[in-house]
């Protein structure tokens, strides 16, 4: 006879999850259980469960499961770009982090346009999302409406501070800019040249700069208007970056730049030019880049953890979904990274 109820239940063009329990010998709440919240169902039967759901090749119903529990058990996520590899480790943490209790992740692309992630934010919320990961602090005075009428959790990413009037999971970009340009003036520069992406609409850009000037007004110095160059996110900017200081300040000893890729292409540029780095020319950057420390020379730079911070982001929203108050600020390691392309500046 139970074979016989066997076979019904996998011949059932769609299985019930009455069909799966039956077939993995358990309740249909621990089935239940392993569909929403796998971390909390023992290794040994979440297997046997998860066997049964395969032979029986059952589909949730997304919909009824909504219904059910008033939960689409989506997070939606904007990020400015995903060809900056740190965006991309951080939303596949926050994804991997998010799977283990059940949810599923949607990606918005901004592409560093404001209206655009407004666009997006609103359809994600439509769609029924349970919660937001947004990335700084720097949002449209609509979007921050929109959420708060509709009470949808969420976390910004990648800036945070004491005190912040949003939940947020980043790091003091500041603090480690004006790191990195002490670093430089214990070493003995004091004719510096600035390479930035455009700051006006970017929080985290923005942050670095006061940083970099808070650095060298500690010690009395500063960059001078036109060793401040503002230019878009590419290699061939950065070196045209650095030829345009050079141009300006034919003696400037070190260069910060407030992206790695940016100073990728200042340390390409001194090479073309022969420069030596960093006898010549010092140059930093930010964000340490998984190819910055196989430059050559490697790169100093200041490390930010994006798998950490997703992983982070996506616990401070499962903990909120399930009722609890986590720390509305968790500010992360911004760690400085001193290599070979720093060094005394040159007599």
């Amino acid at each position: 006879m139970a074979s016989l109820r066997r076979s019904a239940s996998e011949a059932r063009p769609n299985p019930r999850l009455v069909d799966v329990a039956r077939r993995a010998g358990v309740s249909t709440a621990s089935v239940s259980r392993t569909l929403n919240a796998p971390q909390k169902v023992s290794p040994d039967l979440r297997a046997r469960i998860q066997a049964a759901l395969a032979k029986l090749r059952y589909v949730p119903n997304g919909a009824a499961r909504a219904l059910a529990s008033r939960r689409s058990f989506t997070i939606g996520a904007v990020v400015p770009t995903l060809s900056n590899s740190i965006f991309g480790a951080g939303v596949a943490s926050l994804q991997q982090e998010l799977e283990r209790h059940g949810y599923t992740v949607l990606v918005g692309n901004s592409h560093y346009d404001v209206a655009a992630e407004l666009r997006q934010i609103r359809t994600l919320v439509e769609r029924g999302v349970d919660g937001l990961v947004l990335v700084g602090q720097k949002h449209h005075r609509e979007a921050y409406a929109l959420i708060r009428k509709l009470r949808v959790p969420y976390v910004n990413t990648y800036m945070a501070a004491k005190g912040s009037l949003h939940p947020c999971v980043g790091f003091d970009q500041r603090a480690a800019a004006q790191q990195l340009a002490e670093h430089l003036v214990k070493l003995g520069h004091r004719r510096f040249g600035l390479i930035t992406y455009p700051y006006d609409k970017n929080d985290r850009i923005s942050a670095r700069v006061r940083g970099f000037h808070d650095g060298l007004a500690a010690h009395g110095l500063s960059f001078a208007a036109d060793h401040v160059i503002e230019t878009p996110y590419s290699l061939n900017d950065g070196r045209a970056g650095l030829r345009r200081l050079l141009q300006v300040d034919p003696e400037i000893t070190a260069v910060m730049c407030t992206t790695d890729l940016h100073a990728t292409g200042v340390l390409i540029e001194a090479r073309a030019q022969g420069l030596n780095v960093p006898g010549r020319l010092s140059v930093t950057g930010f964000d340490d880049l998984e190819g910055s420390l196989h430059l050559d020379p490697p790169l100093t730079t200041v490390h930010l953890s994006a798998p950490e911070l997703g992983a982070r982001a996506a616990n401070y929203l499962v903990a909120r979904l399930s009722g609890k108050s986590p720390p509305k600020v968790t500010i992360l390691d911004a760690k400085l990274m001193i290599r070979g392309s720093t060094g005394p500046a040159p007599k």
